[in-house]
């Protein structure tokens, strides 16, 4: 599912992406199973529904305290991860709690780092977030999906956060 969402940011626009019923047939013709296909349009059908479940949150130097359960599922050094984004000021604690709420909805035991990051790139990727070049960067520097800064994917997933 996380190779689909990765294809989703490679390849469309936000605000262009098909409908649900033409995407399906556009990623099984791309070649990605059905089973999978139904998965991330789920989890991005989610995404939609996410904001509405996260109260308003204001002030500064709040400090979020995880549940066992998100403890479980978000390695240490994802929950580590989102702190950064938070403190450089990359992300707000609405984006974070979406982050949060779609990483747990994820089948996934427990979400390492490099899952962590395609997650805040497809939530950043949806909600058309505006992304420091240099935090982009890290959330595309990763081991387990191969991406390296300077290939064309990265350029062009660079283009659509960062305009």
């Amino acid at each position: 599912m996380i190779d689909i969402l990765v294809y989703l940011f490679e390849n469309y626009q936000p605000d262009a992406c098909p409908a649900p019923a033409v995407l399906t047939q556009k990623l099984a013709a791309a070649g990605f199973e059905a089973d999978d296909i139904s998965a991330a349009l789920l989890w991005l059908d989610g995404l939609g529904h996410a904001e509405s479940l996260v109260p308003m949150l204001h002030g500064t130097g709040a400090i979020r305290i995880y549940t066992a359960t998100e403890q479980e599922k978000l390695s240490t050094e994802a929950r580590g991860f989102l702190a950064f984004l938070e403190h450089a000021e990359a992300i707000d604690a609405v984006l974070r709690e979406t982050i949060i709420e779609r990483a747990l909805a994820l089948p996934t035991v427990t979400i390492s780092v490099d899952r962590l990051k395609v997650i805040v790139l497809a939530v950043v990727w949806r909600r058309q977030h505006a992304i420091d070049a240099l935090i982009l960067e890290e959330l595309l520097a990763d081991d387990e999906f191969d991406a390296e800064v300077d290939s064309p994917t990265d350029a062009a997933v660079m283009r659509i956060l960062l305009n």
